[in-house]
């Protein structure tokens, strides 16, 4: 954090104008009671190289970095930290020494957000269905693995998945295979955890179609779209009797790091704050 001045740190993206996230830590701020400002910054391609040089010189102590810029990030900064590495992306932005570094939180944010609305979910989960293969994805696999359990990807084009699957394949850990979108339901048969990690479902997009039949009532489904905030996916799966979990929670977790950077206080993410949200995205 730098001295003599409020600390300020912003969201850089293109576009950014309906990012949530300065109303998140601008909550936060006001309920600490501390001095600081989050804003937006809306950065082209051409332009983000030249505005993170000059990040701290436009008196920010960090960010958040989203679409377009989580990979451009990575090979801007100084160094990164192990999740950004193992995920390939930056979202988080800080300095340390005068340097730049560069975190990514999605996978605190994806564990974090499914301890705490299904809490106990990994007390006998070996196996997690996810679909997708994307940065989302990538999230995914990083934090599901530290928690013991293999992952399997499932992606209507095969062969995205079959490189993710090569790449975390040949790191330590719990098994991580794909399989083809036709072997999806005798694959939900086995499973412990259904993941969602593309953006079907989403408010403009195609529904995710997947017939959850095959799937053990006992198993958890976990759709981390939040616009809607309860998706198709989400509601067929709580009418079957599952534990679900909206995605809503991995973008308030996964804020969390970043903040505490920062400003120099951990914050708490809240039922207070999570309405506050809610009622801003139904609203829109």
């Amino acid at each position: 954090m730098t001295t003599g001045r409020m600390p300020r740190a912003c969201i850089m993206g293109h576009p950014v104008a309906q990012s949530r996230s300065p109303m998140l830590h601008g909550y936060w701020l006001a309920q600490l009671g501390l001095a600081g400002e989050y804003t937006r910054e809306d950065v082209a391609p051409g332009a983000f190289a030249g505005f993170l040089a000059g990040l701290h010189d436009a008196g920010y102590v960090g960010g958040n970095v989203t679409a377009p810029h989580k990979q451009a990030a990575l090979r801007a900064v100084a160094r990164v930290d192990a999740a950004a590495a193992a995920i390939g992306a930056v979202n988080t932005i800080w300095t340390e020494g005068g340097a730049l570094v560069g975190g990514n939180t999605d996978a605190h944010g994806f564990i974090a957000n499914l301890d705490e609305l299904a809490p106990g979910w990994d007390g006998s989960a070996g196996t997690a269905v996810v679909v997708g293969a994307g940065g989302a994805t990538r999230a995914a696999i990083v934090a599901l693995r530290a928690r013991g359990v293999s992952v399997v990807l499932v992606n209507r084009t095969l062969s995205h998945a079959e490189d993710l699957a090569r790449e975390f394949g040949a790191m330590p850990g719990p098994c991580v295979r794909a399989v083809p979108w036709a072997e999806l339901g005798e694959t939900l048969a086995r499973a412990d955890l259904l993941v969602n990690t593309t953006v079907l479902g989403m408010v403009g997009k195609p529904e995710l179609e997947i017939d959850l039949a095959a799937l053990p009532v006992g198993a958890v489904v976990y759709d981390i779209v939040y616009v809607p905030l309860e998706t198709a996916l989400v509601r067929a799966a709580r009418a079957r009797g599952h534990r679900v979990v909206g995605g809503l929670g991995m973008l308030l977790h996964q804020a969390v790091p970043g903040f505490e950077r920062w400003f120099g206080q951990r914050p708490v993410v809240t039922p207070a704050l999570r309405t506050m949200i809610e009622d801003d995205i139904r609203k829109a």
